[in-house]
């Protein structure tokens, strides 16, 4: 059904590769790309079944996503005994998210997103020092089991709903283990890459992606990325901060607007 679609609306990909693009380069400095990419997918085929939109979208996300892990990776050394379990976390939460989708409805996390993005924006407002120096703590099991929860946590979440994924990534890795906003956007790119492999694979089994449009958004995604991790690697964590804010904010009209205007 995806592919007949797209193959009559042709004429739509350039502003689908546009807004790519533009996801690829927020994603990049503080999460939150699927703000730009998913609306513009539902609004260019509205008639297309919204697990086949959202299945292609993480297509074109996780090529963005590994190629800003890769090059914030050249620049900052993470503590891979706390990030790996994240990651593996992340990714089977998002597997059990996913297979959760058709057996709970996601309408009561829809209304209270919006407040949960409120407190996150209120609280880091509030702390100015927060994420500004990167003093991560030293390694210990108690910490690794908070990175597993923080990925399992996020991943199912990711998998169930998913708005808003990589800005609770980002405030979870400065807030509980004390990275600073570039060393936590670092970490939160690689637990993103795990939670949309999960989503890819699952949809992907069910034939819910056109893998056409996938990976013709992926490249602009990547392109974007390139040009948002420069950009945070060359302005450090406190543009890093900015931009995170301004994110939160922004979901935060878009989330209240789709659980109680729309």
């Amino acid at each position: 059904m995806l592919e007949t679609a797209i193959e009559f609306s042709l004429y739509l990909w350039p502003l689908l590769l546009a807004a790519s693009f533009f996801a690829g380069l927020v994603d990049a400095v503080a999460g939150g790309g699927g703000l730009i990419q998913v609306p513009a997918l539902f609004a260019a085929y509205p008639e297309v079944p919204p697990a086949n939109l959202l299945g292609t979208g993480k297509v074109s996300a996780i090529g963005g996503t590994i190629n800003a892990a890769r090059k914030y990776l050249r620049y900052v050394r993470l503590p891979w005994a706390l990030i790996v379990p994240a990651i593996i976390a992340g990714f089977v939460g998002a597997l059990l998210g996913a297979n959760l989708v058709s057996t709970f409805p996601a309408e009561p996390l829809r209304k209270a997103l919006p407040f949960l993005l409120f407190f996150l924006l209120i609280y880091t407002i509030l702390q100015p020092a927060l994420g500004q120096n990167h003093q991560p703590q030293a390694h210990s099991r108690l910490l690794q089991l908070k990175g597993v929860v923080l990925g399992l946590v996020l991943g199912l979440y990711d998998g169930f709903f998913g708005p808003g994924t990589g800005s609770f990534l980002l405030f979870g890795f400065v807030r509980f283990f004390h990275f600073d906003f570039l060393h936590a956007s670092a970490a939160t790119k690689l637990v993103n890459v795990a939670t949309n492999l999960a989503a890819i694979i699952m949809l992907g089994g069910l034939g819910k992606i056109s893998w056409a449009l996938g990976f013709a958004l992926m490249i602009a995604n990547i392109a974007g990325s390139h040009f948002g991790s420069r950009l945070a690697i060359k302005h450090g964590s406190g543009f890093v901060r900015k931009a995170f804010l301004v994110l939160v904010s922004a979901l935060i009209l878009k989330t209240a607007w789709d659980a109680y205007f729309s």
